[in-house]
Parts: C-alpha cells; structure tokens; sequence
C-alpha cells in the first residue's frame, strides 16, 4: 500500500531539495506534480483540490522561499497536511465508556473482509481491554456466514450467539443484546450481512437493526483494494446509518491508497483501525502522522518498535542473543530466530517501517524472499535430526541429500544455509572474543573475514 505514491513523492521531494533556493514557479511545479501523483493514487478529486489549496497556501509564503532549507520546509508542509487528511495527530479509539453490554455495528459490503475484522476486533478487545466480548452473526444471506464467525470466535478464544435457524437479522440483533445483558457481557459486535453492490434491501436492514440496537459504535469495513469504490461505499452508509469510524483491511495488498486519503473528507468518521493479512491478531490502530511519515518515506520507527514488543518474547531474544555472544548458537537457535521473525509479518513489511528503505523493499519483493527463503530454511532445518541441528559440522554429502530429499529443496540449498549459519557463527565469536570496548576500538572492518579486512594504509 502506498508504494507508488511514496515513490513518488520521494522523487518529488529530493529534487525540490537539490535545487536549494526556490522560487514561486518552483513549488508550484512541485504541486502540479504532488496533484498527478495522488490522481494516480486514486484519491477523490475533491480532497486532491482540497489538499493542493492547503498546501499551496502555506508553501508559497515568505517563510518558505526564505528558508535555510526550503525543500525540506515543504516536505514538512505536505506532511503536516497529509496528516489532516488522514485524520490528525493520534489514533481515536473506539468508545467504551457506555453502559454494557456496547452495541458494535460492523457494516460494509461482501467481500470487505466484515465477518474477519469482527473476529479480530473481538480479539483485541479482549486481550488488550479486558472485555468480555460476545459475537453475533446477523448476516442470514451467506451460506455458512453464521458458522464462519463462530469458528473465528472460538480462535480469538471469545463467545460467539448460539444459531437458531429462521431469525431474521433484527430478531438475532435483539436476541444477542438480550443475551448480552443476561449474560454480563462488556461488548457485543453485531456482524451485518453484505452485498455485491449497494442496495435498498441493504440499506433497509442495517437501518433497522440500528434501530433495535443502538449501537455505541458503527464501524464501516471496506476493502482499501477497490480504491474510489470504497469512497463511494463509504459515502452511502454515512448517509443511510451514519458511520462512527473506519476500518480498512488488506492495507497490505497492491493498492495505490487513494481510498486512506479519501475516507476522513468523504464521511467525517476517523479510520480507526486497520487490517493485514488473514491472521486473527493482523488488526492495528490507525495512526495517521505514522502512515503520512511511510507515504514520504519517512519510515515509522515506533510502530515497528510496538510490532517487536508484541510480537517478540523478549526471554527468549535475550536467552538467544547471550547464546550467540558466547558462540554456542546452534542452528535449533536459529530456527527459534527465523519463527521470531515471521510473526513480526513480512520482511517487506517491516524495511516499510524504516526511513528510507523503499528500494530495498522493492528489491526484496521482486525477489520474493518473504516467501521463499525463510519457509525453505525453516523446511531445511526442520528435516534435520536434533544431533545434526545442533552440531551441523557432522553434515557431509549423504546427510545433506537426505535433508535435501525431506525438505523438498535441493543440496545447493543446504549448503548455502550452512554456509550462512557458518559465517553467522564465526562473526558471533569474534564479537565474543572483542568485547564492547575492543568492537569500538577496531571498527567494524574487525568482524569481517581475515581476507576481506581492509589493510592500513597509513591515513
């Protein structure tokens, strides 16, 4: 999501800096281009005339065109106003200070990702906010809808409202928020049926169950994939139930983004989460300043810093860090390492986190190393014995064969992870052997193999 437009406006950006003073003509060039940039990305033409005024306004004036630093000045403004689009400053959390049991509206069309999101969401709030959360599939359209959502209920380890075939949506709606109070739940999430396209039959149920539940929440789940058809699914339910907040899933896809820019304008309710990927814990709160910094290739530093906090065990990342110090790492670490790794998601996922890493990320995605590389080196030691795991010097030719045969990968495979683990391992030792004090004093040239350091030329 949003690598186009990032690119984009990075050149943008580094071209306005090179240039050191600027005149009027010059920023206004550099707006045509941010004007075409985010067309392209799909954004709604009224907020793209909307956020080239605002910009305009503040980029044409004395403090600008006098600054030590122009470039940089107006990347600062297009940031400052990337980040009103989006929303503002700051995540706004879903409201919970009602009486329970609270009513969460999901709406949205099929195919959204409604019924997922309302299992992730029901996760969160039980693991993060205490909640005792029921869920409730209203949706009597979908074959299996119902069990669907009871089967992801069970998963996020929460309630999910018994089936009892021939309820209408507005009578299971009732039924959950009875059970709700009869049961002393804090949370029900009342999962809508969708359809195709927007519809009046669409339309007259969600207002009806609305109507019966009045929900503390109604959250409009769309798909960031469809782009403008997502801003104009947004308007409509706006207007027919009136939409709290926003919740865009597969903000991971091939998307251009335009529909996160489109959303605050178009209905007025905050994106207040998004979803990636299929598993049930891939929900995060929107931050629109972190998104704003990744679209200007500015990385976001704290949500990565967040995402290895929640996912890392940090136990574990010590006990093996010590293990590597000392150079007892064994390729068993190593695997612990490699599943570490992939539950922070992909490995392009994360260089999107960083300041400046957008060609290494297309780099890593052209070559597919996220889904190929680590699941064949975890494949490869997996078909390892525990003697061979933990002291790889006995793999010769006819092991490598049958760990090659076993894993499905080749022996060319095996030895360049070998390898790897082998180069790894004498790196770790000579960290061990120099200490802190004697890494600072040598550089880092003191790690690198014995042919490959850089001799001392008398400089």
């Amino acid at each position: 999501m949003f690598d186009a437009l990032s690119d984009k406006f990075t050149g943008i950006f580094e071209g306005l800096r090179k240039r050191g003073a600027l005149t009027e003509g010059d920023v206004t060039e550099a707006l045509r281009e941010v004007r075409l940039a985010m067309l392209d990305a799909d954004v709604a033409l009224p907020v793209v005339k909307d956020f080239i005024a605002r910009v305009r306004d503040r980029a044409v004036g004395a403090e600008v065109l006098s600054a030590v630093s122009p470039g940089q000045q107006v990347a600062k403004i297009v940031n400052d106003a990337l980040v009103e689009a989006l929303g503002g400053a700051g995540a706004v959390p879903l409201t919970l200070n009602a009486v329970p049991p609270i009513p969460i509206l999901m709406v949205g069309l099929q195919g959204s990702g409604k019924t997922t999101t309302s299992g992730k969401l029901a996760l969160r709030l039980t693991s993060r906010e205490r909640k005792k959360v029921l869920l409730a599939s209203l949706d009597t359209q979908r074959p299996a809808a119902q069990l669907q959502l009871a089967q992801l209920a069970e998963r996020a380890g929460v309630a999910s409202l018994p089936i009892v075939p021939g309820q209408t949506p507005v009578q299971i709606a009732r039924r959950a928020m009875e059970t709700g109070r009869r049961e002393g739940f804090d949370v029900v999430i009342l999962d809508t049926a969708g359809r195709l396209s927007i519809d009046q039959a669409l339309m007259n149920e969600v207002r009806e169950i609305r109507a019966a539940t009045n929900p503390v929440e109604t959250l409009l789940v769309v798909d960031a994939m469809t782009g403008q058809d997502a801003v104009q699914t947004a308007r409509a339910f706006n207007e027919t139930v009136g939409v709290t907040g926003i919740v865009l899933t597969r903000m991971d896809g091939d998307a251009r983004g335009g529909a996160a820019l489109s959303m605050r304008q178009v209905t007025g309710a905050p994106i207040k989460f998004s979803g990636s990927g299929e598993k049930i814990d891939a929900l995060e709160e929107f931050h629109p300043e972190r998104v704003a910094g990744r679209i200007l290739g500015l990385g976001d530093i704290v949500g990565l810093v967040e995402r290895v906090s929640e996912t890392v065990d940090q136990d574990e990342a010590e006990k093996l860090a010590r293990k590597m110090m000392r150079g007892t790492f064994t390729l068993e670490d190593y695997a612990a390492q490699l599943k570490q790794i992939s539950k922070m998601g992909s490995i392009s996922s994360i260089l999107g986190m960083l300041p400046g890493m957008g060609a290494m990320k297309q780099q890593i995605e052209a070559a597919n190393i996220d889904t190929t590389v680590f699941k064949r080196q975890q494949a490869i030691i997996g078909s390892m014995t525990p003697k061979e795991r933990r002291a790889p010097d006995i793999i010769k030719a006819s092991r490598k064969k049958r760990i090659a045969a076993g894993s499905g990968t080749s022996v060319q495979d095996v030895n360049k992870l070998l390898k790897q683990f082998d180069d790894m391992s004498v790196m770790m030792k000579r960290v061990g052997k120099l200490g802190q004090k004697g890494l600072m004093r040598q550089g880092i040239g003191a790690l690198m193999p014995r042919g490959a350091q850089p001799r001392n030329r008398g400089f």
